[in-house]
């Protein structure tokens, strides 16, 4: 049986970013938790981080990409560049199946095991099962409504889990001051 699990979405909007994911983890068909917590604060809350995908690979992940922090320290595109380097080329990390999403006040970036970062241009961003349709509808409210980072985001993870059957509408999100 495929583990599948979640929605995640970022918006930078507004003078603030948000970044919010739903609790769902399904294991075949069934749901086996709901209220799942797939967004994380990292130095003291001044990155955020969301993952879908498997989740001690995220965990994994985290663990490595707060090393590169360390590592790196003010530079998160740097460390988020030195993590997917290692991802891609280091034999037991390769093998994690997840996807990282991290925010701090001026970046927006998703890592993958593929070797890629990648900064949207608009400041959506979105992953997991129902990434795509929480994305629509981000981009839909940034451009026609009055709505805050953290709404924005709310309301689309709520539109992805009318669509996605993979994600539920227990919905988590941060907050933080954006830089841009």
């Amino acid at each position: 049986m495929k583990l599948r699990a979640t929605t995640i979405l970022t918006v930078r909007h507004k003078g603030r970013v948000a970044i919010g994911g739903d609790g769902q983890v399904t294991l075949g068909s069934s749901i086996m938790k709901g209220d799942a917590a797939k967004i994380r604060p990292l130095l003291g809350g001044k990155i955020i981080t969301g993952f879908a995908g498997g989740t001690a690979d995220a965990f994994a992940l985290l663990e490595r990409f707060e090393t590169k922090l360390k590592d790196f320290p003010g530079n998160v595109p740097r460390a988020a560049t030195e993590l997917a380097k290692e991802w891609r080329t280091d034999r037991v990390l390769r093998r994690l199946e997840a996807m990282v999403i991290v925010v701090d006040a001026e970046h927006t970036l998703l890592v993958t095991g593929v070797g890629d970062v990648i900064q949207p241009t608009d400041g959506v961003l979105g992953i997991g099962s129902g990434g795509d349709y929480a994305v629509s509808a981000a981009r839909a409210l940034v451009q026609h409504s009055e709505l805050s980072a953290t709404e924005i985001v709310e309301a689309s993870l709520k539109v992805a889990s009318s669509i996605d059957i993979y994600t539920n509408d227990n919905v988590i999100v941060q907050e933080m001051e954006s830089s841009k």
